[in-house]
């Protein structure tokens, strides 16, 4: 434990009053403003744990851009591998700082109530509404007219933990940006890999039978909840690559007159564009109709025409 000799220390909570804040602070943060579990995890170190946050939360967190955290359990008695891991919104807990007048240059420091109040025995009033307790071995903000024997709390008394965290003013954007290179490689990744069954597969129960064979072959560790998003990607990829091989073959079976020709096939997004030219007039209307023949009727086909050149938008 570190005790805090420099900095005051206060409770921040959705409804905590504006503050006159002019010097340095520690700052605990009121279970309202972060998720927490319990959890006995077959890992040793904390790196690890951090590793496996987002799928553990996945399924539990309302959308927003998450930050994680984790520490093992410290209490006497307590297995190797016990953590409480956290998910918390960077934005938001700076957004409150803001609105409680509180200036992140001021911030010394920021802590969970979690990781500074999980030992004591009794319930303690943070106003007059709230008070925070114990259950089982989770700290809990609760309306005060549910606790009995309320006692004060002296913040400035208590031992502050080595558990801080770091709010990252730019959180969001980096993650955005994060997201879509890691999603990049991921999806380069697979398609390196199973390109070979995907032009030879048409079914996505193939798919899901290869999905144990690709893990073992690969030495991937994931847990269910990546899994489940993985095998989800591969599904709208395979159905993504079967519609442009099904539109592509229609194109190109198209018959065209004697100075036409396809001079550009490209997917771009969601998109299968295709550049006729040297088209005349009226058999742009021959080549349009001959394609929503041979496609489904619920695609949607954009066309433009100009100079004898003929666009056509197909929807993926």
């Amino acid at each position: 434990m570190i005790f805090n000799k420099k900095y005051n220390t206060i409770f921040l909570d959705i409804d905590s009053p504006v503050m006159e804040i002019d010097e340095k602070i520690n700052i605990i943060l009121s279970p309202s403003l972060y998720w927490v579990k319990k959890l006995t995890l077959l890992v040793k170190y904390v790196r690890d744990v951090k590793k496996l946050l987002p799928s553990i939360f996945e399924d539990y967190l309302p959308k927003g851009n998450y930050n994680y955290s984790a520490y093992k359990n410290e209490k006497v008695g307590a297995d190797d591998s016990d953590f409480f891991v956290f998910a918390y919104e960077d934005q938001k807990i700076i957004q409150l700082l803001a609105q409680k007048n509180i200036s992140m240059n001021n911030v010394a420091s920021i802590r969970f109530a979690q990781s500074e109040i999980y030992d004591f025995e009794n319930a303690y009033k943070i106003d007059e509404n709230k008070s925070i307790c114990i259950k089982d071995e989770i700290v809990v903000l609760l309306p005060s007219n549910l606790l009995q024997d309320r006692q004060e709390l002296d913040l400035q008394s208590l031992s502050l933990s080595k558990h801080k965290i770091t709010l990252q003013q730019f959180s969001h954007i980096v993650d955005t940006k994060s997201i879509f290179k890691i999603a990049s490689v991921l999806i380069i990744f697979i398609f390196l890999i199973l390109s070979e069954y995907f032009i030879t597969s048409q079914k996505t129960k193939d798919i899901t039978k290869l999905k144990d064979e690709l893990f073992i072959q690969n030495n991937l560790k994931s847990t269910m909840f990546q899994n489940k998003a993985m095998l989800k990607k591969y599904r709208t990829l395979n159905k993504k690559q079967i519609k442009i091989r099904k539109y592509t073959a229609q194109i190109l079976s198209i018959k065209l007159q004697k100075d036409e020709k396809l001079s550009l096939l490209v997917v771009k997004d969601k998109l299968l564009s295709a550049k006729f030219s040297g088209v005349k007039k009226g058999h742009d209307n021959f080549i349009e109709t001959k394609l929503k023949s041979v496609l489904n009727k619920n695609v949607k086909m954009k066309k433009t025409y100009k100079n004898e050149i003929l666009r056509l938008e197909i929807s993926l």
